[in-house]
């Protein structure tokens, strides 16, 4: 870890928004799990964000996220600055010729509940995401069949350096969970192109995904949405649920018994309890069908 004498060298009195030192990330992730942080900081709003980036040590690695899901941070903590963008970016705004722009920090559902009652259809599928904006950008986040850059019009991108600047859809390529994107830039919004439809079908439909949720995953659980991406023409949850992972633990972390692939803080896991449950996983999977599952979820840190 920096010393505390090399952090307190940096001057902060120009930043309103949270800077905080040695911060626990256990605090912020979803799965309750991790070390702490050099440089936990909270922007007020866009130009907060671009003085923190010019006063940051150009060597100091950045990463950035938004509810703490889809992120197992190790035991050891991040060796860097943390930056939260739900708070400061959350600005969310329904513009004519049915656009509407989110800022990295709205949540998803957030996103899909609005549009719903301004009777814009198309984001109706973010409800199932359990996180924001800026990851869903960054990731290709989907869920029911669909995905956030179908509806992408336009993005905001900054740098390393705080430059802000706005970018077509045209510039980027995509897949499934992949997104192409310069190194050291990020995304701070976007405009989404929806379609005008009735209000009241778009909130059932909205509600109906939430029911759905609620019923097939362990909602509630301190959880980091889906571990793995889905194979092919298959799913991650029917491979480990046959190789009968379901309601197994290492330490604190169990494969939830709702939906395989989940895995839940059940009893005080560590993230190292975590990530080993994962490894044990992708291990046997391969073995009984020779299928090597990526990771949906990042892991950053030392252990």
């Amino acid at each position: 870890m920096s010393s505390l004498s090399t952090k307190s060298e940096i001057s902060f009195d120009m930043i309103q928004g949270s800077v905080l030192l040695n911060e626990l990330m256990s605090r912020h992730t979803s799965w309750r799990v991790g070390g702490p942080v050099d440089y936990w900081f909270v922007p007020s709003d866009k130009r907060d964000l671009s003085r923190f980036l010019n006063i940051l040590p150009i060597e100091i690695p950045i990463y950035w996220m938004g509810l703490g899901s889809n992120l197992l941070v190790r035991d050891g903590g991040f060796r860097g600055a943390v930056i939260c963008t739900h708070g400061g970016l959350s600005k969310l705004e329904i513009r004519q010729n049915n656009e509407v722009y989110a800022g990295a920090g709205v949540a998803c559902a957030k996103l899909a509940r609005r549009t719903a009652r301004a009777g814009l259809s198309g984001a109706e599928f973010m409800a199932g995401i359990p996180g924001t904006v800026g990851g869903a950008l960054a990731m290709n986040a989907g869920a029911f069949g669909a995905e956030t850059w179908d509806l992408v019009n336009e993005v905001e991108i900054v740098n390393r350096c705080g430059d802000v600047e706005k970018r077509p859809r045209i510039d980027f390529s995509t897949g499934y969970r992949n997104v192409q994107l310069r190194k050291n830039e990020w995304f701070l919004g976007a405009v989404f192109n929806l379609s005008p439809s009735e209000s009241i079908t778009t909130r059932n439909q909205v509600l109906e995904i939430l029911d759905v949720r609620l019923e097939k995953q362990p909602i509630g659980s301190a959880s980091a949405g889906s571990v793995f991406q889905n194979p092919g023409n298959d799913y991650a949850a029917r491979l480990i649920e046959s190789a009968g992972f379901k309601g197994q633990r290492v330490g604190g972390a169990m494969v939830s018994s709702k939906h395989a692939n989940f895995i839940i803080n059940e009893s005080n896991a560590s993230a190292a309890d975590i990530e080993e449950l994962i490894r044990i996983i992708q291990v046997e999977v391969c073995k009984q069908f020779q299928i090597n599952l990526q990771l949906e979820v990042r892991i950053v840190g030392v252990k």
